[in-house]
């Protein structure tokens, strides 16, 4: 019992720290995907700031993500920051 409780649980965010950015972002934006999936009809909440966080990859997820600018690469470890816990 004492190993499950001192278990670390990951997201994405921590899981692929030291990967490219954009692997990153991606693996993310599919984790808030498929919670925004599961969520319950009745948590508003929840639903919400998984909708509000997705909205704020979709509008950065434009031109070269392979090569993003300094902006927008900024930007996007912002967002991953942000929304590290969300979901």
């Amino acid at each position: 019992m004492s190993a499950v409780l001192n278990r670390k649980i990951e997201n994405t965010v921590e899981a692929t720290r030291g990967q490219p950015l954009i692997a990153r972002v991606l693996a993310r934006k599919i984790e808030l995907e498929d919670a925004l999936a599961d969520c319950a009809p009745h948590a508003e909440l929840r639903r919400a700031s998984i909708q509000a966080a997705l909205s704020a990859v979709y509008g950065l997820m434009t031109g070269d993500l392979v090569h993003p600018s300094q902006v927008v690469a900024r930007a996007l470890s912002a967002w991953l920051e942000r929304n590290k816990y969300v979901g």
